[in-house]
């Protein structure tokens, strides 16, 4: 028995061993940080198992409340489907105000949760904002002008930044959230994030498919810090977090202590602040008078490009946003691993957001978007036309709020 327990510890040993000989010990923080609390993957409480960035509020401004808020019970269908798929929080705002907010368990509006994926998008908007003042020149400027280290790789030389933000870029890596051995595991337990990034290689011709990569929105936040001179996270208290009136601080988890952010993932909010993304790019850019992002901008990250799609493929993929214009209601959106999503439907002046533990995987084939943002878009659509408040069945006009930072009621 003695030497049966010694050997598994001598056999541990060696595998933790070679897992640092071969660059591999994030593994053994993914190990610990998944396997070892119940779960199979990322979950969206792990902020707190990291070090991160706080974006701070400045001058908190809640959401006004719709004259039926929580007053329509939600319906059995949606209740089941959020309820099936471990939701955490539903939110959605009308015309400018909250009309039904609801979270399970022990979460709140006060909870911070990992936003994943949906991160991407709020790269590409910060990357809006550098073209803007003039840090970034435009969505064509190539990618060695910001990261010399791949002037020698030729499929690089041609890669833009739009290119990253499309995923359109050629980049080597293969993305997958489950497996151990692999780059997106690497990037998000491992300790060096940039050095990761830049020394990967490109593989293909910029330009020629859609393939989505999440190392490519690290190597543009990378882009950003250098063109800037700040972090992402900085950049983004100041030209948003802030102006925006967001109720709460935010956080961005890093790869360590003077690190950087996981900019591909790890934004950490809350519903409320989430959908004032999501009616930020509902009124393209425009908040309380003040354009915080150029329209123009906003447009093309919301235009599916069909380029880098194929025929028998439909195009749901713009910068940094998803989208089903063939759908009906049309809507695009921002979207994360286990079913984080902030939907916008433009037609109903309606944003939607739900955060939680797992997703519906299965697919309608519709592309890349999963069965349960459909869930959320048609039944929604549902228990708005049951109590008459699509645009179609009334003259209500979108509240002056849904233009405003939306100061308390």
């Amino acid at each position: 028995m003695l030497r049966t327990v010694q050997g598994i510890i001598l056999f541990i040993l060696l595998i933790i061993g070679l897992l640092y000989l071969t660059g591999n010990q994030y593994i053994i923080r993914g190990v610990q940080l998944t396997y070892l609390k119940g779960h199979k993957t990322a979950n969206i409480d792990d902020y707190k198992d990291f070090d991160n960035n706080i974006i701070l509020s400045k001058t908190p401004q809640p959401w006004f409340e719709h004259e039926l808020y929580n007053q329509i019970p939600l319906s059995d269908t949606l209740r089941n489907e959020l309820e099936r798929y471990k939701s955490i929080g539903f939110f959605v705002v009308k015309d400018g105000e909250a009309l039904w907010e609801h979270y399970w368990d022990d979460y709140s509006a006060e909870s911070y949760t990992n936003s994943f994926s949906m991160s991407k998008s709020v790269v590409t908007m910060l990357l809006g904002k550098a073209i803007e003042q003039g840090y970034v020149k435009s969505l064509d400027q190539p990618i060695t002008d910001f990261l010399p280290e791949f002037k020698d790789d030729e499929f690089a030389q041609k890669c833009t930044v739009g290119d990253l933000s499309a995923m359109t870029s050629g980049y080597d890596w293969s993305e997958d959230y489950y497996l151990p051995l692999n780059p997106t595991a690497k990037a998000y337990y491992g300790s060096n994030i940039e050095k990761q990034m830049l020394n990967r290689d490109f593989i293909e011709e910029p330009r020629k498919r859609f393939n989505y990569l999440s190392g490519t929105t690290q190597l543009l936040a990378i882009v950003l810090q250098r063109a800037v001179g700040i972090s992402i996270s900085q950049y983004l208290q100041e030209e948003f977090w802030q102006p925006m009136g967001m109720e709460k601080d935010a956080y961005w988890s890093k790869d360590r202590k003077d690190g950087m952010e996981k900019a591909y993932c790890c934004l950490n909010s809350n519903v409320r602040d989430f959908a004032k993304l999501g009616q930020l790019l509902l009124q393209d850019g425009k908040w309380n008078g003040r354009q915080i992002l150029d329209s123009a901008f906003v447009q093309k990250m919301v235009t599916p490009n069909y380029k880098a799609f194929s025929k028998n493929e439909p195009a749901r993929y713009g910068y940094s946003i998803w989208t089903d214009y063939e759908h009906e209601p049309n809507f695009y959106g921002l979207m994360g691993h286990l079913g984080q999503r902030i939907i916008v439907i433009p037609s109903e002046n309606l944003v939607i957001v739900r955060l939680g533990h797992e997703k519906d995987d299965r697919n309608m084939g519709k592309g890349f978007l999963d069965n349960d943002t459909y869930y959320f878009v048609d039944e929604v659509m549902k228990m708005l036309k049951k109590n008459n408040l699509l645009k179609s069945q009334s003259h209500v006009e979108k509240n002056p709020a849904a233009e405003s930072p939306l100061p308390g009621h």
